[in-house]
């Protein structure tokens, strides 16, 4: 009986989550299991997340605190960074090729740096804000805010095509930050602690990650110490999740519905 009554709290705890960010239930929600805890420096408001070849990379945003950052992911300690002008907002980041990429939030501007020197190589226009960057070794894919992805040639920088998110014919808006996980783009939904899982192919919703218990919304300092920062490494599979200002990263295993 009192396994029942768990499950149902746990049930209930999932739909009013997805309510609180106006989400129905008509697809898959995944709890997380805790696999590693590491240090995250508090003070980087993570604003874009890579792993990759066993480095980990962090774009920080706010206005004259943005950088671009190699983290070593057990101590959280800083290996390298170059500040962008106090007058940027830096954004998400990706790795392409041998360069990795840095979107700004209000200057409609890209810039691309050396993956091994952080050198300055060149800056890439585009239109409207810049808020979430991945790719799916074809394009690179850009979230605005709004529940539009779009598709850019990493060559160019110019808009390929571009998808609308959706559960049915719900939009879902407010995607942040973005990785590209096995064929799937997983979005953070800014101000919400559940992470949307998007088909890459139509913008279809096809299921969401439970975050909120990793760090109770009610125990953190401010409303904008929100979950934002996902890093897929490809080799091993591990998956990892931090937030703005958040304290700790996190390692989690993805749990069947």
């Amino acid at each position: 009986m009192a396994l029942i009554i768990v499950l149902l709290l746990v049930s209930l705890c999932c739909v009013a989550g997805l309510m609180a960010v106006g989400r129905s239930t008509s697809v898959p929600v995944h709890l997380v299991e805790i696999v590693n805890t590491f240090p995250h420096d508090p003070n980087a408001f993570c604003q874009g997340l890579v792993y990759a070849d066993g480095r980990l990379f962090e774009g920080t945003g706010q206005y004259g605190k943005s950088s671009l950052r190699e983290v070593d992911l057990e101590t959280g300690r800083v290996l390298r960074h170059v500040n962008l002008q106090d007058k940027i907002f830096g954004e998400g980041i990706t790795l392409w090729d041998n360069s990795i990429v840095q979107l700004t939030w209000k200057q409609r501007r890209a810039y691309m740096y050396d993956l091994d020197t952080f050198t300055y190589q060149k800056t890439f226009r585009y239109q409207g804000e810049g808020w979430g960057l991945t790719h799916d070794g074809t394009h690179l894919i850009m979230s605005d805010g709004s529940a539009t992805l779009r598709f850019i040639d990493p060559t160019t920088f110019k808009e390929v095509r571009r998808i609308s998110v959706r559960d049915g014919r719900r939009l879902i808006g407010k995607l942040n930050e973005l990785e590209y996980v096995n064929g799937e783009i997983y979005a953070n939904v800014w101000y919400s602690d559940m992470i949307a899982r998007i088909s890459s192919e139509d913008g279809r919703l096809l299921g969401w990650l439970d975050l909120r218990p990793l760090w109770p919304a009610r125990t953190r300092p401010t409303k904008e110490h929100v979950l934002n920062g996902i890093a897929y490494d490809n080799t091993s599979g591990r998956l990892f999740v931090t937030g703005k200002n958040w304290p700790r990263l996190y390692e989690i295993r993805v749990l069947e519905p």
